[in-house]
């Protein structure tokens, strides 16, 4: 028998009524789940797996007020649903739309968004949460020679601001962390962030504080979950001055990488801590879906107490759905069309 200490990986749990049977699901089911007395989650898995999971390594989500203003995106960083991965699997390519619903039936996609748009569905959250599964999991290289800059001479005249901005950079982002900051804080200055809109502040926060030497340590540390926070904000700080290669290169890599994900992918686990529980949360095509709720006080509360917190869970996920949902058609509308 197995057992393994998992720090950052998240793992379905278990309630006393699940959301799902466990037929539903080719994902390993759980046999039991507890919560120990040292702060840890132990659960044993249908593979006769024990994992024992750090609490304070998982994702913690408290005091959470949505944003009425339509400007921010909730963000979890959650598994991806089977539904999900078997619809990316068989969907076959389809035309892109633009913001006005017209068929551009040849026309490349214009921007990332619209080019993973046209593969993944959904809103905001799947284009986010795709992109930083397929830049951990590997599939996605920042450095692959396709995303490198050609080497040129070549200056045009008169000076653009573009190639004053861009003629340092390697790769068609920013990869070097000095030169990323750099870019960062004018566009800062110039209140031109919208390629950053929806990602999470602590992934700028990590970015900011992350110096080029750092940087190289956590990638040489195989710390690919940070390393990953720090690429999305560098990729979509060059979103704007990708080409056409560098965008059908990235649409290829992100749409492998979900349909290629595995079962030893497992749902991931977000601690509610205002209501004392771990949910186990996955993304489906509309957006986040509950599977498993488990209370850390569950032996000395009552049935109808734990009822009564899960539909205040579902009330919030479902409330978060919506709300992302409104901003998704406003970016949509006014920036990310085409």
């Amino acid at each position: 028998m197995k057992k393994r200490t998992v720090w950052i990986i998240g793992v379905c749990i278990v309630l006393m009524c699940p959301f799902f049977s466990a037929g539903q699901s080719a994902m390993p089911s759980i046999r039991e789940m507890k919560w120990g007395r040292d702060y840890n989650l132990h659960v044993k898995l249908s593979t006769d797996s024990n994992y024992v999971m750090d609490v304070r390594g998982l994702y913690h989500t408290s005091d959470l007020v949505l944003d009425t203003t339509n400007q921010s995106t909730t963000y979890y960083p959650v598994s991806f649903d089977e539904e999900f991965i078997s619809y990316i699997k068989n969907r076959k390519l389809e035309p892109e739309e633009d913001m006005a619903g017209d068929t551009a039936k040849t026309a490349p996609a214009k921007t990332l968004w619209s080019a993973l748009h046209g593969n993944l569905g959904g809103g905001y959250v799947h284009f986010i949460n795709c992109l930083v599964y397929s830049l951990e999991s590997g599939m996605l290289n920042l450095t692959d020679p396709i995303m490198k800059r050609p080497v040129t001479d070549w200056k045009p005249k008169p000076m653009t601001d573009t190639y004053k901005r861009t003629r340092k950079w390697e790769y068609y982002m920013p990869y070097d962390q000095k030169l990323a900051q750099k870019e960062y804080k004018k566009r800062l200055k110039e209140n031109d962030l919208r390629d950053l809109q929806g990602i999470p502040d602590r992934f700028i926060q990590d970015f900011i504080n992350t110096k080029q030497k750092d940087y190289e340590l956590l990638t040489s540390s195989g710390k690919r979950h940070q390393v990953a926070k720090i690429d999305i904000v560098r990729l979509l700080l060059g979103a704007k001055y990708l080409g056409a290669d560098q965008i059908s290169f990235i649409q290829n890599k992100v749409t492998s990488a979900v349909g290629m994900y595995g079962l030893n992918n497992l749902p991931t686990v977000i601690i509610f801590d205002d209501y004392n529980a771990a949910v186990a949360m996955v993304l489906d095509k509309v957006g986040y879906k509950i599977d498993y709720v488990v209370f850390r006080d569950q032996e000395s509360i009552s049935a109808e107490e734990q009822n009564l917190r899960i539909e205040q869970i579902e009330a919030l996920i479902d409330a978060i759905n919506e709300a992302n949902e409104r901003v998704f058609k406003k970016r949509l509308s006014t920036y990310y069309g085409g």
